[in-house]
């Protein structure tokens, strides 16, 4: 059951947008069908070991085949907007700027794209979820080569720009790029699976390239802004940003001021890496060169300019917030978190929040609400939420659930946040203009494969054509919407 409070009744801006977000390398499936290429996530879920459960996302939800049913769904939820990842190697199977462009890819989002507004739903659209062609990964190491990675980047961003920038009026450029370093390049637990542990991964450094691929990102991030403003927004008159990732940080001890500093150091390491050079300064953090040294890359002066106000709005992915408590030994060299330590409880015992069915995620409202606040305070960029979420313990059914599934976690999950989020307009004066549930149906996971479940819609991964099943949570987010938002 909805949660709504009568002080926040029309709150949000007549125009706000919402509805959910997905990837591509998530939902699609037809992983080789109709001239698609490899990515690097293919890559990676046919490597044995790699996988939670050994899945791979060769079908997912088969969303190539049936996206004219999950349009009729969304509808049916009555969302605004979608938000959604076009992948690389289905428009350009080898990615590089002298590859072949693949018709079908083109035409299966044109399809896509064609059957949001016929329903009136605006597309969102996502140039890199995560998947860069396998190719490109094999001809110079993908994102660890700046020089020649950028312009395959802008060829493929400018191949989306002609096809599809006619109907389609909000771009973003990267999703969490920093996850996809550090999951990628730090961890190697994500795709290309790279870093320091040998028992892990056959190559890669965990304490340089992690800040290489996180600077190719930006920079590649500015020359794509660069090229659409110039070229394409004068007629195409949309927008375009970069959605980038966060949770926020809480001193293990609120009156100790070595973890208020580290608590802030902690959310520049993660969140200011990426959006000072876009919002603020033009250049990375003090605090992380200060730790990083060298190891950090440094912007040429046109780099900066390009990067500085690259982003028409902040986009933003959040699920949860950490205690975060100072670390009295020097930084480990393969550190990304700027030296603190995470944990579960603060100093006075208490918990950051109710257990999902994910080990890092608990529901924490109160930090969201902190977390919006800080970004707006830091930036003064409207916010558009791109990715919040949660999954919820008991959905691994052996049958599909009968009547809607009552997933009472997700339901109390939404209602915090979406309370919080009200709330920070209402009362705190923060910007924010769309928001985005993660995720629509349930889906491949990443590395989790389909051990994590975070859609409003469970899915039945045993029958052939991945039947839905809406959960109670999805009727619960439309009527906090219709609620909050104002009327014109």
């Amino acid at each position: 059951m909805a949660d709504l409070k009568p002080h926040l009744k029309g709150v949000l801006r007549p125009d706000f947008q919402w509805g959910y977000a997905t990837a591509a390398a998530q939902i699609e499936g037809a992983w080789n069908a109709d001239g698609r290429g490899e990515s690097i996530w293919d890559k990676l879920g046919h490597t044995p070991g790699k996988i939670k459960d050994s899945s791979t996302a060769d079908d997912a939800c088969r969303s190539y085949d049936f996206y004219k049913e999950d349009v009729a769904l969304m509808k049916s939820y009555g969302v605004r907007a979608y938000r959604f990842s076009l992948s690389w190697s289905r428009i350009i199977p080898l990615g590089g700027k002298d590859d072949p462009v693949n018709p079908k890819g083109i035409e299966f989002y044109n399809s896509l794209i064609n059957e949001l507004l016929a329903n009136g739903i605006t597309p969102f659209v996502t140039l890199f979820h995560w998947d860069i062609p396998q190719a490109l990964e094999d001809r110079y190491g993908g994102m660890l080569n700046l020089e020649k990675y950028t312009p395959d980047f802008l060829r493929y961003a400018r191949v989306c720009f002609e096809s599809f920038g006619d109907r389609v009026k909000n771009w973003i450029t990267y999703n969490e790029p920093g996850v996809y370093s550090l999951a990628g390049y730090a961890a190697g637990v994500h795709a290309p699976g790279r870093s320091s542990n040998r028992e892990l991964n056959e190559e890669g450094d965990s304490s340089t390239e992690p800040f290489i691929v996180s600077h190719t990102e930006l920079v590649s991030h500015a020359h794509c802004v660069k090229m659409y403003r110039e070229e394409f927004k004068p007629t195409q008159k949309g927008t375009i940003m970069i959605t980038l990732h966060g949770n926020y940080s809480e001193p293990w001890d609120a009156e100790d001021p070595l973890d208020i500093e580290a608590a802030e150091r902690a959310r520049e390491f993660e969140i200011a890496w990426f959006a000072d050079p876009i919002y603020k300064t033009g250049d990375y953090p003090a605090s992380m060169r200060a730790q990083l040294g060298d190891r950090l890359p440094r912007f040429t002066e046109e780099e900066s300019k390009l990067l500085l106000g690259s982003s028409d709005f902040y986009g933003m992915n959040t699920y949860t917030t950490f205690y975060v408590k100072h670390k009295k030994t020097p930084p480990e060299l393969t550190d990304h978190l700027g030296n603190v330590e995470k944990l579960e409880n603060n100093s006075k015992g208490v918990s950051r929040g109710t257990e999902s069915d994910t080990y890092w995620l608990r529901t924490c409202p109160w930090g969201y609400r902190k977390l919006l606040n800080w970004v707006w305070n830091r930036y003064h960029v409207p916010i558009f939420m791109t990715e919040n979420g949660t999954t919820a313990k008991g959905e691994h059914l052996d049958t599909p659930p009968a009547d809607p599934l009552n997933d009472t976690h997700r339901i109390e999950f939404f209602n915090g946040y979406l309370n919080a989020l009200a709330s920070a307009v209402k009362e705190d004066g923060v910007d924010i203009r769309s928001y985005f549930a993660w995720t629509f149906t349930d889906n491949w996971e990443w590395a989790a494969g389909y051990t994590d479940r975070f859609g409003v819609t469970w899915i039945d991964y045993k029958s052939p054509e991945r039947k839905r099943y809406p959960k109670r949570s999805a009727g619960v987010i439309r009527e906090h919407f219709e609620h909050y938002i104002a009327k014109e």
